[in-house]
């Protein structure tokens, strides 16, 4: 994309970013070196604490300045370092609803969310704001403080306080932390809604994966300040080209393994995990001898206490229990089956089969439950 004083040659809405930031935080540095394009629509930015998450929203507002590269949306150019351009925030359009969303406690809704629209008349104010509060279900506490409503009443008047000014990009870091699930998704529903006349692009905060499926159309997954992989919730989170993108996605067991053989006429190979037992997966490309990871969810292992027979399962691997977890609602065993594996259950299965440490157990896999990854 071409930039030509001040605005580029691109019509496509579709923000732009490749930027790079160098932050020293107590005596800690960070280096974000970012490159991605984020059309219309709800994108996921994933991944743990400190991958670059905040920095990356914080540049795209203007509260912070990138040390070189580009961010660019439609027609706009936000920040160019070759040319010098460095839009102010108030020039950018950008909504920004922050985690704790910072409602103004003296204000009521209605004045909150006019908050954005000082230069307006009155009349137009109460006009724009009147129909956020309308379609976020808030107009009837339109008098009331921020401390007399509930917790998903003042996520919808912080989302209403920046949509209000009709922004090109919004910016959502974990507005929804606290919620419900059925609360976010109500609220969520509401905001599609509003971005099905709009067409912004949308860039939403999260650690949790359950996320990421729930409410993204795509996903970008951020590490160390670099996005690690993109692509639809579907691409990325369920089959994991990159071990540190696996263990994010929850897959509880990452080994290393060495390709045995491959049975190229069955689509399928034999890989030799390290210290342990060979299993069936998936064929790709590659020849014998070389070297992956294989990931396998904790949730996609059946374990039984009876060498079973007649299943369509190719990987049956005995095993001794090592330890048995009670997580909430989920157990967790652990199994030595040369290497250790992580496999969860509910607690009747726990009880039914009366596991316990010592316990002679197998494991049962399908080959389609085994990824692979590049080491």
């Amino acid at each position: 994309m071409e930039v030509r004083g001040g605005e580029t040659t691109g019509r496509d809405g579709v923000l732009h970013v490749d930027i790079s930031k160098r932050r020293v935080q107590a005596e800690r540095s960070f280096d974000l070196h970012l490159a991605c394009q984020v059309p219309a629509g709800i994108t996921i930015l994933f991944g743990p604490s400190g991958a670059g998450k905040t920095t990356l929203l914080d540049c795209l507002a203007g509260l912070e300045t990138p040390d070189a590269g580009r961010i660019v949306l439609g027609e706009s150019v936000f920040f160019e370092a070759g040319h010098g351009i460095n839009l102010p925030v108030q020039d950018r359009r950008v909504g920004y609803v922050f985690q704790d969303l910072a409602l103004f406690p003296h204000l009521s809704v209605e004045k909150n969310v006019e908050y954005g629209l000082a230069k307006q008349e009155g009349a137009e104010r109460r006009e724009r704001s009147g129909v956020l509060l309308e379609a976020f279900g808030i107009a009837h506490l339109r008098q009331r403080r921020p401390r007399e409503i509930s917790g998903g009443e003042r996520q919808r008047v912080a989302l209403a306080r920046a949509l209000v000014t009709n922004p090109c990009l919004l910016l959502l870091d974990e507005p929804l932390a606290a919620l419900d699930a059925a609360t976010k998704s109500k609220i969520v529903e509401d905001l599609r809604r509003w971005n099905q006349t709009h067409g912004v692009p949308i860039l939403y905060v999260t650690h949790g994966r359950e996320e990421v499926f729930a409410l993204g159309e795509r996903v970008l997954v951020l590490d160390g300040g670099r996005v690690l992989a993109q692509g639809t919730p579907h691409e990325v989170m369920t089959a994991p080209r990159i071990e540190t993108v696996a263990q994010l996605a929850g897959f509880e067991n990452v080994f290393e393994a060495r390709v045995a053989a491959i049975h190229a006429d069955r689509g399928t190979m034999t890989c030799q995990l390290a210290g342990g037992p060979e299993i069936e997966t998936p064929v790709v490309r590659g020849e014998k001898g070389a070297a992956l990871r294989v990931g396998i969810r904790a949730g996609d292992i059946l374990l039984a206490t009876e060498l079973p027979r007649g299943l369509s399962a190719r990987n049956l691997l005995p095993g001794k229990m090592l330890a048995v977890t009670q997580r909430d609602v989920i157990v967790e065993a652990k199994v030595d089956c040369g290497v250790p594996f992580v496999v969860h259950l509910t607690l009747a299965a726990r009880d039914s089969l009366q596991l316990q440490p010592g316990r002679e157990v197998w494991l049962v896999i399908k080959t389609h439950s085994c990824h692979l990854m590049a080491r």
